[in-house]
């Protein structure tokens, strides 16, 4: 019988089918990885926006990821929507108890909307209780500056941001940079506590940004480690798909155009 790796996905949905599980789900099939969810937060939203946001209770959350671990063998998993306290310390709790390895950590706080997705406190239990979880944590520079509480104007500026990343806990970071005006290129910045590593591609101009980049990438980072990939090697795969699917976006709504998350050309076992 076939058997494919398996990545777990803990995140809030996306009734417009772009980001939040949906993508997290289309990614990892793009890469032939079979797909595990605990749906955290439902969402309400489209391409303009977020109309309305409900967490489910923490207690079905701890329930949704004991039932999958207990059964099935997770060789990968990531978070994304981690709304509320509780919620996180309930999902940090669950992950040291089932010794979920190969954790990708994508700190969503807001949506391409603007529309916030996270609360001051959860922020702060994020990185106190998810990141140091990590093996890698995937903010953009937004988020960065969340977390590291600098201003990320520059490049010079990432790599600090990095620094405190990964001495608040993280194991490593990789602070995208594709908010970052200007540039002909969209570098991203790798850092493990010792070395530096930037993963360039050619920005693709799209107005107003691609709805789902950032869940599509950290899933496509853990589809790499559950196939066997080190971090760098799955970092520059992601990276390659990612480019892709935003040269390939589409238009299905009124919004953000969304990713083209099964584009045929790309053969993730290449």
């Amino acid at each position: 019988m076939a058997q494919r790796p398996t990545v777990l996905t803990i995140a809030g949905s996306d009734s417009g089918g772009g980001a939040g599980i949906q993508g997290d789900l289309k990614t990892l099939e793009a890469f032939q990885v079979y797909g595990l969810t605990v749906l955290t937060s439902i969402t309400a939203q489209n391409t303009k926006g977020v109309v309305q946001v409900f967490d489910l209770p923490a207690e079905l959350v701890a329930s949704q990821i004991r039932v999958v671990a207990e059964d099935i063998s997770i060789d990968a998993a990531k978070t994304g929507m981690l709304s509320s306290e509780h919620l996180i310390e309930t999902v940090a709790a669950k992950i040291m108890e089932y010794e979920i390895r190969n954790l990708v950590v994508d700190p969503v706080m807001r949506a391409k909307s603007g529309d916030p997705l996270i609360a001051l406190q959860a922020q702060k239990a994020l990185m106190r209780l998810i990141v140091p979880l990590a093996r890698i944590v995937t903010p953009n520079l937004p988020e960065a500056e969340q977390l590291s509480g600098i201003r990320l104007q520059s490049y010079l500026a990432m790599k600090e941001a990095a620094r405190i990343i990964v001495e608040n806990g993280a194991q490593s970071v990789l602070i995208k940079g594709g908010h970052m005006e200007d540039t002909s290129c969209a570098l991203d910045i790798f850092f493990d506590g010792r070395y530096f590593h930037e993963f360039s591609a050619e920005r693709v101009g799209v107005q107003g940004g691609v709805h789902g980049t950032g869940c599509a990438y950290s899933s496509a980072i853990a589809a790499g480690l559950a196939k066997g990939m080190d971090i760098l090697q799955s970092i520059s795969r992601a990276k390659a798909y990612i480019t892709e699917a935003i040269k390939r976006h589409l238009r299905v709504g009124q919004g953000h155009p969304v990713l083209d998350h099964s584009w045929n050309s790309f053969n993730p076992t290449s």
